[in-house]
């Protein structure tokens, strides 16, 4: 799914826009064992409820793509005989009324699913009729398809605290007594995904919160995949290990400037041409860089070698999980932060043996806080 699709998804999750009509769930307690499930009609609850959980079905659909949203990909084989897939099916093709495929949901993500303290699982189901339009952008009056699909939002329940409050039309203070409260979905996923504006169930778009952890046990137990998306943060971090170990002595200040404005560079250019489609980094946008910085051939080839070991050969990484907003330059004992777009001030030397990192100071400096001078 692009961006505009993701976008035209979640403007659903709106009282008047939506057409889900019941919820369905279950409360996992601490000790992972669920002691209640609901099914519920929105209709017998009072609108500021609907608009809250609409609200926490919604986030599942936001954040980057690459980072908090995820394409989870069936093969034609998963498709044709996986379990993971049937049960997907079942629940779709059953608006979430089939009772024995919602216990067997509910085991898998209560198996497989790592939180601390108690969470609700969120279910819901919607029918979209897609609007169709002509070739000019007009709007017809007739859709052509409707969608159908289902979301999953997994909400940690925590205890709030005791606090003092204020009842305005009162006009007097009152203690507020501590209770449970839904927070904000920890992970979450919708199926089938909406791709090119049409059902496309080879698709799931997997949703976390945690870019560190996408929570490989449950992406492996739901959906039957093998090799779970590397978190975007992991990526980041063995990205910059490959670069490092397979350059050796040749990773330079320049090299890695390089390869920083190279990434912010394709980014900035992908905006400019208002492609909805995520930016993906090849290899080969690397190896270009390395070799404009006379990295020796050897240790290209080695780059190559450890990124298809890793990655995976032909693999595309998500460039925002490569991108600094800063460049950060650090010893044992100091951490220099600079703007990404300003590289250009850093400098290493070598002064009567000794090695230096040197910032150009053209603007004024603070030490703490205070300004101070720089002289001669």
């Amino acid at each position: 799914m692009n961006e505009k699709e993701i976008a035209e998804i979640r403007r659903r999750f709106r009282p008047d826009k939506t057409n889900i009509s019941k919820i369905r769930g279950c409360y996992v307690n601490e000790s992972h064992e669920i002691v209640t499930d609901f099914y519920e009609s929105l209709g017998l609850i009072s609108p500021e409820q609907t608009e809250d959980i609409l609200a926490r079905l919604k986030k599942i659909l936001s954040g980057t793509q690459g980072k908090n949203l995820i394409d989870i990909e069936f093969s034609t084989q998963q498709v044709l005989e996986s379990e993971e897939h049937k049960l997907l099916t079942t629940l779709r093709k059953s608006g979430l009324s089939d009772d024995t495929a919602i216990k067997e949901f509910y085991e898998k993500v209560r198996s497989s699913v790592i939180l601390e303290g108690a969470y609700l699982i969120l279910l819901a189901n919607d029918t979209y009729d897609v609007p169709s339009f002509s070739k000019d952008g007009e709007k017809e009056d007739e859709s052509r398809e409707i969608f159908s699909y289902f979301v999953c939002a997994i909400c940690p329940v925590k205890l709030t605290k005791a606090a003092l409050g204020y009842h305005a039309h009162e006009k007097k203070f009152c203690n507020i007594r501590p209770d449970w409260a839904v927070g904000a979905p920890e992970l979450g996923f919708m199926f089938p995904a909406f791709d090119d504006r049409t059902a496309n169930i080879y698709q799931s778009l997997y949703y976390t919160r945690n870019v560190s952890d996408s929570q490989e046990a449950f992406v492996q137990t739901l959906f039957g995949t093998e090799t779970p998306p590397m978190p975007a943060t992991e990526q980041k971090e063995t990205f910059q290990s490959i670069l490092s170990e397979s350059i050796g002595e040749d990773c330079n200040m320049n090299i890695v400037k390089a390869v920083h404005s190279e990434i912010t560079e394709m980014i900035e250019e992908h905006k400019n041409t208002k492609n909805p489609e995520p930016l993906t980094l090849k290899k080969e946008n690397v190896k270009d860089v390395l070799t404009a910085c006379s990295v020796p051939e050897e240790k290209i080839r080695s780059f190559e070698e450890r990124f298809d070991e890793v990655f995976g050969e032909d693999t595309e990484i998500s460039a925002v999980n490569l991108a600094n907003k800063q460049i950060e330059v650090s010893t044992a004992d100091v951490s220099i932060k600079v703007n990404g777009e300003r590289g250009d001030l850093i400098r290493t030397r070598i002064i009567d043996g000794v090695k230096y990192i040197l910032i150009r100071a053209d603007d004024s400096v603070e030490v703490n806080g205070v300004k101070i001078s720089i002289n001669q």
